[in-house]
């Protein structure tokens, strides 16, 4: 089998699809992004590269801080709304219908219908040619109470993200293929996870765990 070359580009796919809320209660605004991810784990530290020509990022560079708002299926509409739109003389909170909260550590606010939110405060700004990359620390981090279990762990893929692949959004449906390091695992340790999934999943059912 051979393969083509292609020019350079932007070809890192799948990406996370994300909804940056931005500026503040009063002065509030939403971008959609998918240029952004992890850079390090303690502290934990994310990045997002926004346009310079944007709203978005007159906004950032004036507060320093932004959230993260990870982006379901039932989301993917308001979320290209944001993504293609400019806030500069509208509201998108208004326009998609999505409720701003109040963060505990930044005044910019958090989208409530988001599954997941990221408070972030930024530690580091880097130009490059179309984009400036914020780079920032996470702060503080927000679950939607229905992604946990009665044992209080995260279901995360219960909360039905999508992604961005090459101009289109996806759902991200299928069941996990593997779990980090499983590769390497021991046939103990892979026995006892297994019996683990299955008593979560009995507890999920209402047919034991505690009460």
């Amino acid at each position: 089998m051979g393969k083509v070359s292609f020019k350079p580009g932007t070809m890192l796919n799948p990406v996370p699809v994300v909804m940056v809320s931005c500026g503040s209660m009063e002065e509030k605004n939403i971008l959609t992004i998918a240029w952004t991810g992890i850079i390090n784990s303690e502290p934990p530290i994310t990045y997002v590269s926004v346009r310079k020509s944007r709203y978005s990022h007159e906004l950032i560079e004036k507060t320093n801080e932004f959230v993260i708002n990870l982006c379901t299926e039932d989301l993917t509409k308001a979320a290209d709304f944001c993504g293609v739109k400019t806030g500069r003389n509208m509201d998108k909170f208004k326009e998609q219908r999505l409720t701003p909260v109040e963060g505990e550590l930044v005044g910019c606010p958090m989208i409530l219908e988001s599954p997941v939110n990221l408070e972030c405060k930024v530690i580091e700004m880097k130009s490059f040619p179309t984009h400036d990359m914020f780079i920032a620390e996470i702060v503080k981090v927000h679950v939607d109470e229905k992604l946990l279990n009665r044992a209080g762990k995260l279901q995360l893929e219960k909360a039905e993200l999508i992604c961005f692949n090459h101009g289109e959004y996806f759902g991200i449906k299928r069941e996990s293929i593997g779990k980090f390091g499983y590769s390497i695992m021991k046939p103990n340790t892979k026995k006892r996870l297994e019996n683990q999934k299955k008593a979560v999943k009995r507890v999920g059912k209402g047919k034991a765990g505690p009460r």
